[in-house]
């Protein structure tokens, strides 16, 4: 028998089970010669005792034996260890039996008789296989370790939630409405639920729905054949067959025509399309999660969003804060773009003084998240080291955008009746709801706060 082309385990271990003693002995001695552990057995009783010596890394198993066929000792090895790769010994009329183990889950098989050279190549292949499977296996775990959103920072109670909400629905196909003001980090929430779901070694592809003109976002969703329209040089798969196995991110969903909303609905239902030009049925299977910073539920009354659309893609909402409402994660948060600037920037500015953190904690922040590492980014610029001072920091924000210090029931008052209109759009019926007053009353009070719609 030839020695193997390439560097074998000494250790690895065949399990050879067959009821000819020639065929034992031989295969028995050809192998040891090529440094493996070897082990023989006449039939499925004495196989099954030497299986708890394994782990056996290939197991070359006679189809026709008395006694337990190799088609139920094989299944029976599998059982014991799924780890064991299966290779079927077969005489020429039992060929279909084999082609049955396969697909059962043996690797391959041989017929009698054997070619030692060939059965050498074989058993080299099962081997390099079950390693490829095994360093598969270990560099998902690792992925797994490392898909961490890193920016997904905050301990305060409207945080926490976010993320139990998006790491339970992770584990679904079910699709996801993420809601919430610009820069609010809608698309790292989106992230988290892709790399915490099962489809994580798949794409997660984000088409933002507001940037792309309504000419081009038919071809960018769905793909074109070549000659589809001028310019179209060569065929092109659309996001969504990008997308297959994996997860599409409809960033700023409210913002579609309603053509392109009739196209996407079916497309959700039926999980099919065509190319633009093309004809050909193209099937893909994706998750959707969508975001928006729209009052669709007022889109839908005023008929510039379909009903039928709004229902299919709000089966389950997460709902983003405004940074504003959880200000307890600006420290955290703050703590964090300083590193981020520092090592990008390579600049010994590893913190920022009491006085500039105290302005970022009372400051509005309209941009939310987006405008604090915005703001960081900016300062770390202008920052001499230790740390970043208040003169580093953008002139509006020591000026009255700064919240409201006064703990008076007035003031915080105040303040949250504007945090509910911000956020729901100054959309006062909608608001009033949350606040749990009627409309007239909320009027009275935007008109006694002297607040007014941005």
């Amino acid at each position: 028998m030839n020695t193997m082309e390439t560097t074998i385990n000494h250790q690895s271990g065949i399990l050879i089970v067959d009821d000819e003693f020639v065929v034992r002995d031989s295969l028995t001695k050809w192998f040891r010669q090529d440094g493996f552990r070897v082990e023989a057995a006449e039939n499925a009783a004495g196989a099954l005792k030497l299986l708890d010596k394994g782990p056996w890394d290939i197991v070359l198993l006679d189809i026709k034996m008395p006694g337990m066929s190799g088609l139920e000792l094989q299944k029976r090895i599998h059982e014991i260890d799924r780890a064991a790769t299966v290779i079927m010994i077969t005489a020429f009329a039992s060929v279909e039996s084999a082609v049955q183990a396969l697909k059962e889950g043996a690797f391959d098989y041989v017929t009698k008789p054997v070619d030692p050279d060939h059965l050498s190549h074989l058993v080299q292949n099962a081997l390099r296989h079950k390693d490829l499977s095994n360093e598969n296996v270990r560099l998902r775990e690792h992925l797994s370790t490392l898909l961490t959103p890193d920016d997904l920072i905050g301990e305060s109670p409207q945080m926490k939630k976010v993320v139990e909400l998006a790491t339970s629905v992770a584990h679904t196909d079910t699709t996801v409405m993420i809601r919430g003001e610009s820069g609010t980090g809608k698309e790292l929430i989106a992230r988290t639920i892709h790399i915490n779901s099962n489809r994580r070694y798949f794409p997660l592809i984000t088409v933002n729905c507001g940037a792309v003109p309504e000419s081009l976002l038919e071809s960018e969703l769905f793909g074109h054949e070549k000659g589809a329209f001028t310019g179209a040089q060569y065929k092109r798969k659309g996001k969504f067959e990008l997308a297959d196995g994996g997860t599409i991110f409809l960033d700023e969903i409210g913002t579609i025509t309603p053509k392109m909303q009739v196209q996407l609905l079916r497309v959700i239902e039926s999980h099919q399309f065509s190319r633009v030009g093309g004809s050909e049925p193209i099937k893909s299977d994706f998750r959707v999660i969508c975001a928006t910073n729209r009052d669709l539920e007022q889109a839908v009354k005023e008929g510039s969003f379909r009903e039928d659309l709004y229902y299919r893609l709000n089966v389950f909402t997460v709902s983003l804060p405004p940074l504003r409402e959880r200000r307890s994660d600006i420290p955290p948060l703050v703590q964090h773009f300083v590193r981020k600037y520092s090592t990008i920037m390579n600049k010994p500015v590893k913190e920022i003084d009491a006085a500039s953190l105290d302005l970022l904690v009372r400051y509005q922040w309209p941009g939310n998240v987006r405008e604090l590492e915005n703001v960081i980014e900016r300062a770390m610029v202008l920052a001499k080291p230790p740390s970043i001072k208040s003169t580093d920091l953008p002139f509006q924000l020591s000026q009255t955008q700064a919240a409201p210090n006064g703990d008076t029931l007035e003031a915080i008052e105040k303040v949250h009746i504007e945090n509910i209109l911000r956020r729901n759009g100054w959309n006062i019926t909608r608001s009033a709801e949350i606040l749990d007053i009627d409309r007239v009353t909320l009027y009275n009070k935007i008109a006694r706060f002297g607040l007014k719609k941005p």
